[in-house]
């Protein structure tokens, strides 16, 4: 199955966090945003690890990295206003669009994003 991961999800993953059992399961040919990889490597430095420590990991679980283009920025941009009362962050809208664009499920273990209208066309799947 094809699908897109947050940050989030990937991260419960990598660190054996409930829900990783899920991840495990589409992480190979999954896709994830450069802005999402951003986030994780962030995590992994806060947690002593490197950038490219971090991003090695990614690529050994096969996931494929997309680049944060032009038309991931606008339908991010798009997402802006139907999920502010969420609270929901550029790295949440990033994984939207690209999951949105892509007409893929989206995998995260935010439950606010749990909240999404339906009515805005996305599959977002709580791994927790």
């Amino acid at each position: 199955m094809r699908a897109v991961l947050d940050a989030s999800a990937l991260m419960a993953l990598m660190l054996g966090e409930r829900g990783g059992d899920t991840v495990k399961g589409v992480v190979r040919g999954a896709l994830i945003s450069t802005v999402n990889v951003s986030e994780c490597c962030s995590r992994g430095v806060e947690r002593g690890a490197s950038a490219e420590e971090v991003l090695g990991l990614i690529r050994l679980f096969e996931v494929e990295i997309v680049a944060f283009d032009l038309a991931l920025a606008l339908e991010a941009a798009r997402l802006r206003e139907p999920t502010r009362r969420l609270g929901a962050s550029l790295g949440d809208r990033a994984c939207m669009a690209l999951a949105s664009l892509r007409r893929l499920p989206l995998f995260t273990s935010d439950q606010r994003l749990g909240d999404v209208d339906p009515a805005m066309g996305l599959d977002i799947r709580l791994i927790r």
